[in-house]
């Protein structure tokens, strides 16, 4: 029986996509694949009235399956340092882009609200992001230029 070097291939190719991961599969993300502890940091400029302010933080949080985050920063805007919690939401695309909202609390009380973009990397065990906005409770809008990057607390495998 004669085999040809074309029907070895085909045979070989059948096979090696058996096994082999498919890249749509390997390239989802999901609520359930963001969840766990994460750990960040943010830094950017603050444009008031009266001109660009510094502003940093280093923070963590948890977030559950259905999206729900909760936790905790140290933050510095124009070299005041003062503590707060957080809390809020994220939605997560399979493309491993995201979208959340984040209120930011002093004493029980929201002081402002983040709506962030969100890009997860690394199987979803970093992530990079940017304040699209920055809101005061009254409504009103604070520009901002802030990124902020993310990394799991304990990396999955």
């Amino acid at each position: 029986m004669r085999v040809s070097l074309l029907h070895v291939l085909a045979v070989a190719g059948a096979i090696a996509a058996t096994f082999a991961p498919s890249q749509a599969a390997a390239a989802r993300c999901s609520l359930s694949g963001t969840s766990g502890s994460w750990a960040y940091t943010y830094s950017g400029t603050i444009f008031t009235p009266a001109g660009p302010v510094p502003a940093a933080s280093v923070g963590r949080f948890s977030q559950d399956a259905g999206g729900n985050v909760i936790g905790s920063q140290t933050r510095s805007v124009a070299g005041v340092s003062g503590v707060e919690d957080i809390s809020g939401s994220v939605s997560v695309n399979r493309d491993c882009s995201a979208t959340a909202t984040i209120d930011v609390s002093v004493n029980g009380q929201v002081t402002r609200t983040a709506m962030l973009t969100l890009v997860y990397d690394n199987n979803q065990n970093q992530a990079r992001g940017i304040f699209q906005s920055l809101t005061l409770p009254n409504g009103t809008n604070v520009p901002v230029v802030i990124t902020i990057d993310f990394a799991r607390v304990f990396p999955k495998d």
